[in-house]
């Protein structure tokens, strides 16, 4: 059954003395893969960096924000509950790391292992079969600095899964990977949804949202200007007023294709 895992009401995110997010209002569900979609300055790190505790909403007797219930939380009990994948972790490691050690050093919350650092049995067998979970378990033995961009993509994400969490949130996981590497790791989560992982999906890209993830969220200027099922929100008229282009929309296979109908840009 499907329970709500995070609740934004009537809620105001400032950066410094600008407001990013105006008056925003949101549920998630666990249980519920999503796609958070919207153009480059949208508002979409921002909303992440708000579910993981970086950024604070500003306290107001109308607003609420919660995480499980929970009106207050710490990293360690949110790394626990949702894994999160941030493209820009992968230079925090060394190139000779084992690409296992990077996998296993999540679970003390360290970037690579030391020889201080014990691990049990559990822990390892853990490690191992979050890698296999994303196609990764035979590149354990490897340098990560000799793996494709990909291939450490998908490492990251079995850092986040090593601790079993309930959710699974990915900011842009394609950013800078080339086509095989992408469609490679497009297979890798449509498998985790299919093995019964929750999915939130930060992208700016449209043809990036699998078949398997059915609600869209739209955002644009920090506020949520679509919310529902992918067939209904990613349409010609809402994508060409979201992002300021006249589109073209086209499914094949529960896929979405867009494409821009000329050079001239909306005004």
């Amino acid at each position: 059954m499907n329970h709500l895992f995070f609740e934004l009401q009537n809620a105001n995110v400032w950066r410094g003395d600008r407001l990013i997010l105006p008056d925003i209002s949101l549920q998630l569900f666990a249980h519920q893969s999503v796609a958070i979609l919207g153009p480059n300055g949208s508002g979409k790190s921002s909303l992440l960096k708000v579910l993981t505790g970086e950024l604070a909403v500003e306290a107001r007797e109308e607003s609420v924000c919660r995480l499980f219930g929970e009106s207050l939380w710490s990293l360690e009990e949110i790394r626990h509950q949702i894994g999160v994948v941030m493209p820009e972790e992968v230079v925090r490691f060394d190139h000779d790391e084992s690409a296992f050690h990077v996998v296993l050093s999540s679970l003390r919350g360290a970037y690579g292992c030391t020889r201080q650092m014990r691990f049990s049995a559990k822990e390892k067998s853990t490690t191992t079969a979050a890698m296999i979970a994303v196609g990764v378990g035979h590149l354990a033995d490897r340098d990560f600095g000799t793996l494709s961009s990909g291939e450490r993509r998908r490492i990251l994400i079995a850092r986040a899964l090593v601790h079993q969490p309930e959710v699974l949130v990915l900011d842009e996981p394609s950013t800078a990977l080339d086509f095989s590497a992408s469609l490679q790791l497009t297979a890798a989560l449509r498998s985790l949804v299919n093995q019964g992982r929750s999915l939130v999906l930060v992208t700016h890209h449209p043809e990036e949202i699998p078949p398997e993830i059915d609600r869209v969220i739209l955002l644009n200027e920090g506020k949520i200007i679509a919310d529902g099922s992918k067939r209904n929100i990613l349409t010609e008229k809402i994508l060409t007023d979201a992002f300021g282009i006249a589109l073209a929309v086209h499914w094949r296979d529960d896929w979405c294709h867009v494409r821009q109908k000329s050079n001239s840009f909306i005004q």
